[in-house]
């Protein structure tokens, strides 16, 4: 047993203040709320923060924790390799154990003509080495002219320039005048925000047809890759209609355009495969991964990089001069390995597909009585539940996205649930690990949620900078 220490937390969020600059974060509002939340400990698939609560962790620390908190062998595997060789680099034609026996397990997992790793740090990292490595194969090709990437609206990628470029969110283009030349962006393949009311199979067909006309807009010639997560998860859990998948691939092919998934989120069993886009039965070109690759307990990233791409490499030699200090990080790849093997031991993957999946949509689904819900959706163990003002509709609340979801949100934590606010969509992405009982915790709470929030929501009005809303947090 880990015994639990004794923090000063009214010393500690005055040290956040004074020094602390958190991640995507309102620094105003974080000095308003008197510092940061302190998060000081987890087990299983709850956090505990410096005030005693305890909170069902619903989003796996950021879409990430997939095996859970607490896991000493993780902490082993960490502590083993330290004493071994704590770090060694890539570069300089030299590897290290870990990470060389790590590059053949994901190549296992992802079978096929996927068999080569490159190592990162973060998936914005992995996804900046997508496009810079799908640029370097396209020229040592002779086909200089294929740089151009086409993505979606609202996609993430990773917050470096890059990683925004490539990504869709227009309010972080707008901080760094973002996106960068050569990133193109199509619609979001969104059924209840971009086609409600919209025949499924009329709706794919339009996503996929923006696509193409995008592709000859820019010149098949210039298109280097399409890049999209099987899943879009920051963008409001967005599952993409029937068929889908299977269009986008056939369009690569057809006009000879490199294929990316972004597994960040969606690999390691989140959807119940151990990656995304094999629940879609395509074979990307490359891949992105990150997160449930160590379950967040180290950061490590990879791109899984198709044969025929490294054969060009191997073919045209010369060096790609691309890579970073702690790309292949012994210690990070040993716990990695020790992530995938519990996750092999736990038939997390299959559990995730045959159990606690298929309970997950059947829980959520019994929020689709509340007048406050205008959809619920999942796949494996990622969700969403979109709020709506009128039952039947698409309808937000002052007409505008974005005023009920937060109001939700703080409402869950404050009574014990972590998730997050994207627009007017609750998401939820908890640990693998989670049980059926836990589950039926998570949706409780939910439904609790919006009770409360329904009367707020329903008072809401207009207000010079903003709205008026009761709830603090």
């Amino acid at each position: 047993m880990i015994p639990i220490r004794n923090h000063d937390i009214a010393e500690l969020k005055r040290l956040d203040l004074a020094h602390h600059l958190p991640a995507q974060s309102d620094y105003k509002l974080q000095q308003q709320l008197g510092g940061s939340r302190i998060i000081t400990r987890a087990d299983g698939v709850y956090i505990h923060d410096g005030e005693g609560h305890q909170i069902l962790d619903g989003m796996a620390g950021l879409w990430c924790v997939n095996v859970g908190y607490g896991r000493e062998e993780l902490a082993q595997a960490a502590y083993d390799q330290m004493l071994e060789l704590p770090y060694y680099n890539t570069f300089f034609k030299t590897a290290t154990p870990p990470p060389v026996k790590l590059a053949a397990k994901i190549a296992e997992k992802m079978g096929g003509h996927l068999t080569h790793v490159f190592y990162n740090s973060s998936g914005s990292e992995a996804n900046d080495t997508v496009f810079r490595l799908a640029r370097h194969y396209w020229k040592l090709k002779g086909e200089p002219s294929r740089t151009a990437f086409i993505s979606r609206w609202n996609a993430y990628h990773g917050s470096t320039v890059a990683g925004v470029s490539l990504g869709g969110m227009k309010h972080m283009h707008v901080q760094g005048d973002l996106p960068i030349p050569g990133v193109h962006h199509v619609m979001q393949p969104y059924p209840f925000g971009d086609g409600f009311g919209e025949d499924p199979a009329a709706f794919r067909d339009r996503a996929v047809q923006a696509i193409e006309d995008k592709i000859l807009e820019v010149g098949p010639e210039n298109v280097a890759a399409f890049i999209g997560e099987p899943v879009q998860g920051a963008g409001g859990v967005i599952i993409p209609p029937d068929g889908y998948w299977p269009a986008v691939e056939a369009l690569c092919r057809k006009y000879g355009i490199l294929l990316v998934c972004d597994e960040v989120i969606c690999g390691f069993g989140r959807l119940g495969q151990w990656f995304g886009h094999q629940h879609y039965g395509i074979k990307p070109d490359m891949i992105a991964m990150a997160k449930g690759l160590s379950s967040g307990y180290l950061p490590i990233s990879a791109v899984g990089v198709a044969d025929h791409i490294v054969a060009e490499l191997r073919e045209k030699g010369g060096d790609f001069i691309h890579g970073f200090t702690y790309s292949g990080h012994p210690t990070a790849a040993a716990v990695a390995l020790k992530n995938i093997e519990i996750i092999e031991r736990e038939g997390l993957v299959e559990r995730t597909r045959d159990d606690t999946g298929p309970y997950l949509a059947k829980a959520l689904a019994t929020l689709n009585d509340h007048p406050l819900v205008g959809e619920t959706r999942s796949l494996g163990l990622i969700g969403a539940v979109e709020i709506v003002r009128e039952k039947g509709t698409n309808h937000r609340f002052l007409d505008k996205e974005g005023e009920a979801g937060p109001i939700v949100r703080d409402l869950c934590i404050a009574n014990g649930l972590m998730v997050r606010a994207i627009r007017d969509s609750i998401v939820c992405c908890p640990p693998l690990i989670i049980t059926h009982g836990q589950i039926d915790e998570l949706v409780g709470i939910i439904r609790k949620s919006l009770d409360e929030a329904e009367p707020v929501l329903r008072a809401l009005k207009p207000e010079a900078g903003g709205i008026h809303s009761p709830v603090k947090m």
